[in-house]
């Protein structure tokens, strides 16, 4: 069994658009979230999310760009990003002395897909009566284009398909990458999230569900997790991919190693549509943590999944004080959808790019705008200040409606 290692990520984010801004922010606390510029905010209830900012699809695609929803286009620059961070060719080619191209796969998560594409395409249909569609719709709404972009780009020939499971996509797409490096299926996969959910038709859903945090005084405090007062997540777009890797491929080609993915752990309430359970989340992090050979002690550091939700932040302090036990006081807990929102099936890479930084920097960042910790949620939180910290192992964790739960378990490399 292989270990697998990370040696290069890519990244676009409300917090930036590459990985020393993102840091600079979620380290510090500093909210990438703000007023809604995307959608006409009249149109809306809940005028705040967290946009990608500086990020022109122009300077960055030429005819190709037809064929690309914007989620597909996040996902493709952010593996642009992995490759060159990696030290990989942006083309893979036989003989040219770096990975064969057949061992190299894609794997993505996304929650929505080409949604912007969908939205405008079925405006077109039922508002403007059109008796026809751009023949690039489908292509542009499938799950599965950014995996497909992302393979056709780099000519990484190994497996390549999407994952779908809400709110866990991304982290369902890592650790599933992580098991097939290391079972030998691959000795690279390119793997992570992207989606881009911000339309009117989706901001209006979630809307109907009254999980969206209210209109604020200061948007960019309007996403409180764990915080007493928080009032509702708050929607953003972006996408994390990684360059999961075998360590003997790694060693071979003389690659700098961030860390190990060491464990992966997924599972299924098996009980409501929307509402989480304790015993889901518990599971799939002692799965994790047995997957990766750790022990709640060697924990030091934990990314939640903390949406700032009524429901979901009490249940899942609970579900990480029964996984730590005697351990819960000295392990660091902070949720970085604070500062850069909720990604959908983007956010669990997301939030492993902030948990490899903030292994890598020995600093927790903090969870933002919390007023007064929520007594139902007794956990060292990390609130509103960043902590130095050495990190040995962290986890983390997300969690979808569905009850559909993973967790990735990372680990200094030595």
């Amino acid at each position: 069994m292989e270990r697998v290692v990370i040696t290069g990520f890519g990244l676009l984010s409300p917090c930036g658009n590459s990985a020393q801004s993102f840091w600079e922010q979620v380290s510090q606390g500093i909210s990438g979230l703000g007023p809604v510029t995307r959608v006409d905010a009249s149109l809306l209830g809940n005028n705040v999310a967290g946009e990608v900012r500086g990020f022109n699809p122009d300077e960055h695609f030429g005819r190709q760009i037809d064929l690309l929803d914007r989620f597909a286009q996040l996902g493709l620059v952010a593996a642009r990003q992995a490759l060159a961070d990696a030290g990989l060719a942006t083309r893979l080619e036989e003989g040219n002395g770096g990975p064969a191209p057949h061992r190299v796969g894609v794997l993505t998560g996304t929650a929505l897909g080409g949604v912007e594409s969908e939205d405008a395409s079925f405006y077109q249909l039922y508002g403007k009566k059109s008796p026809r569609l751009h023949p690039f719709c489908i292509p542009r709404m499938m799950f599965n284009a950014a995996s497909a972009h992302i393979s056709m780009e780099s000519g990484a020939q190994g497996p390549c398909f999407a994952v779908s499971s809400a709110c866990a996509s991304a982290t369902h797409a890592l650790g599933e990458a992580m098991r097939m490096v290391r079972n030998g299926t691959a000795d690279i996969m390119l793997a992570g999230g992207a989606d881009a959910p911000l339309t009117l038709g989706v901001f209006k859903a979630w809307e109907a569900m009254r999980v969206l945090a209210p209109p604020e005084p200061s948007a960019q405090a309007a996403c409180r997790p764990f915080s007493v007062d928080r009032a509702g997540l708050v929607l953003s777009e972006g996408a994390a991919m990684f360059v999961l890797e075998s360590e003997r491929s790694a060693r071979r080609r003389g690659a700098r190693i961030y860390a190990e993915l060491a464990g992966y752990g997924a599972s299924a309430d098996a009980s409501h549509i929307t509402l989480p359970s304790q015993q889901g989340p518990l599971r799939a992090m002692q799965q994790a943590l047995l997957d990766a050979g750790l022990n709640p002690g060697d924990i030091d550091y934990i990314n939640a999944h903390g949406t700032a939700t009524r429901v979901n932040d009490p249940i899942e302090s609970a579900a990480i004080g029964s996984l730590l036990g005697e351990h819960a006081s000295t392990v660091a807990v902070s949720s970085t959808k604070s500062v850069h929102g909720h990604a959908m099936g983007a956010s669990g890479a997301l939030e492993l790019a902030a948990t490899l930084l903030a292994m890598q920097n020995n600093c927790v960042p903090p969870t933002a705008n919390v007023t007064e910790v929520d007594p139902e949620c007794n956990l060292d939180i990390t609130p509103n200040q960043p902590k130095a910290k050495t990190i040995r192992a962290a986890l983390s964790n997300s969690f979808a409606f569905g009850g559909l739960n993973a967790v990735v378990a990372l680990r200094q490399f030595k």
